[in-house]
């Protein structure tokens, strides 16, 4: 208790070092101009913001966020307005630093103004409110401009009780934070499962601090999902104590595939020939994204610009994967670097 607290002192130390500490802490309130009394004169710090010492770090911080905008001096018009949110600062300072709160709690307004035992000849460094309580609100709300982000406009504000003017505290959603998901052909033609890890800030248990955390986000890739796709996952960027969790957006992306290209619903693959089974046909093999093999004859005469359709051998059609697109193919066409004038009479001869 106090009393005792004031023994120790005594006995922990000489003369002169309480002169000194004495002389040390008249100088460090003269310094910020601090009321040496500040403490002694108002009522309990645990009253002022309506709590008891039982208070977990969350009370406090809601309790603060209530009063501050109830008794800000630019909304509230009562005479100790001023007073009343100096005094609500003061104590939520005290109270949600662990430290202060410690010495509060054991010694009383008279350990934070002169310090307190920290152990054998040693004691804390003393602790006074400097009055500037309106540090403390932007502090906590973020910003140094708060009413304009936190209150609607004057004129469209009706005043009533001091709840009613906390539950119109507006918070604003930071925008979306966007990322591509990349994919190969194989998962957008079957589905699958992607899990994307994230890092992002979480509130602490006192409600305004934050920390890092990793969390991993679930993707269900239906099939038939094309490049664009975007999903939202709610609310999962950063947290903090004055912000809506931007929305994160994953937006499918696909990796270059080997031997198809998608176009719409249709998968476009291009066969490599030589000129003889382009003018006399050929079977092109083929394994689809599936897994099957696929031989598809040609008997036509192909030309550069000629392609064959095989129907439903395309993509899935998202909202019924029973209907698919076709396959397309189409075709690079090797010619000979030269021909001998036997090989040029007989093509000659072929062709007229």
């Amino acid at each position: 208790d106090l009393i005792t607290y004031r023994k120790v002192r005594t006995n922990c130390f000489t003369n002169k070092e309480q002169t000194a500490r004495s002389v040390a802490r008249r100088a460090f309130k003269t310094r910020y101009n601090l009321c040496p009394c500040h403490l002694h004169n108002q009522m309990d710090l645990y009253a002022r913001l309506g709590l008891t010492k039982s208070a977990t770090a969350t009370d406090v911080r809601k309790a603060y966020r209530k009063l501050s905008l109830e008794n800000h001096p630019q909304r509230c018009k009562q005479v100790d307005a001023q007073q009343k949110f100096e005094g609500i600062a003061e104590a939520y300072l005290v109270l949600s630093q662990p430290n202060l709160r410690a010495v509060y709690d054991q010694y009383g307004a008279e350990g934070l103004k002169d310090g307190a035992p920290m152990g054998h000849a040693t004691h804390t460094e003393p602790w006074i409110f400097d009055g500037n309580a309106d540090k403390v609100f932007s502090d906590f709300f973020g910003t140094s401009n708060p009413f304009q982000d936190i209150f609607p406009p004057l004129d469209e504000l009706s005043f009533g009780p001091g709840p009613e003017l906390t539950q119109r505290l507006r918070r604003k959603q930071d925008p979306p934070i966007e990322h591509d998901l990349f994919i190969t052909l194989e998962e957008a033609f079957l589905g699958s499962i992607k899990k994307v890890k994230i890092s992002k800030k979480v509130l602490s248990e006192d409600g305004h601090t934050t920390r890092t955390k990793e969390k991993i986000l679930t993707v269900h890739v239906k099939p038939g999902w094309k490049e664009g796709t975007k999903v939202t996952f709610p609310k999962e960027g950063d947290q903090g104590p004055n912000n809506i969790p931007a929305d994160v957006v994953l937006t499918v992306k696909y990796r270059p595939h080997a031997r198809f290209e998608r176009q719409g619903l249709d998968l476009v693959h291009t066969a490599n020939i030589a000129l003889v089974d382009a003018l006399c046909g050929c079977v092109v093999g083929l394994m689809t994204l599936d897994d099957r093999k696929l031989s598809i004859p040609v008997n036509d005469v192909i030309t550069p610009v000629y392609t064959k359709r095989v129907e439903g051998e395309g993509m899935p059609k998202t909202k019924d994967p029973s209907q698919r697109g076709d396959l397309v193919l189409k075709f690079n066409i090797t010619f000979p670097r030269n021909l001998t004038d036997q090989s040029k009479a007989l093509v000659k001869k072929a062709l007229v």
